[in-house]
């Protein structure tokens, strides 16, 4: 059985080079989701996300490989990262910030296969009698970003803010381009297991021209 891993079917998406930014099309990708709000360094809700994110994310991987004999990768975690005014991230006011939390979806993997994965994850949580706090918040939403442009950033996540500026006042008017989505982070370290200086994360920004 050949594994799918997103990282590798679309190396040019989450393998960016962290010198230059670089215009990128991405095609539509199905997700599994959590929305909230706050600073993820504190928030309860932020940490209640990912609990829930991993946990059907990782029932449907199993539930895959059992039934439908296709085995994945779960992937890496993923952020919309959006407010009212985008200098809040240059500026790191992370209580302002909305997010969605993502994992994504091989694309056999839909809104019903989450359905089966929530409940699985319920059944288990129940039996264990462990609260999955933020499992009913999970939703699967398909995106499809298009035009857009990243960067590798290498780092720590509150180093961002040099970059994040460079790509907001000088790139995207230099280049003609306008935002067009959610500023979007895809996280391919460990961050619980990563020294902050080595972790690694794709920047990427949604544009038209």
């Amino acid at each position: 059985m050949e594994k799918y891993d997103v990282k590798k079917a679309y190396k040019d998406l989450y393998s960016p080079g962290r010198r230059d930014f670089a215009l990128v099309t991405v095609p539509r990708f199905g997700y599994f989701g959590v929305d909230g709000h706050g600073d993820p360094n504190t928030a309860t809700e932020y940490s209640e996300a990912l609990e829930a994110l991993y946990s059907v994310s990782y029932s449907a991987k199993f539930a895959s490989k059992k039934e439908l004999d296709r085995d994945f990768v779960v992937g890496p975690l993923e952020g919309l990262w959006r407010a009212d005014d985008p200098e809040v991230f240059v500026t790191r006011d992370k209580a302002s910030w909305d997010w969605t939390m993502m994992i994504s979806q091989p694309e056999w993997i839909t809104a019903a296969e989450l359905s089966a994965a929530i409940a699985a994850v319920r059944a288990k949580a129940v039996r264990a009698k462990k609260n999955v706090a933020a499992l009913d918040k999970v939703r699967f939403l398909e995106l499809e970003e298009g035009l857009s442009v990243q960067i590798l950033h290498v780092g720590s996540y509150d180093d961002e803010a040099p970059t994040l500026d460079r790509l907001h006042n000088t790139f995207i008017p230099s280049n003609g381009l306008s935002f067009n989505g959610d500023h979007h982070e895809i996280y391919l370290s460990d961050a619980r297991r990563t020294p902050p200086e080595k972790l690694k994360t794709v920047l990427r920004q949604p544009v038209s021209r």
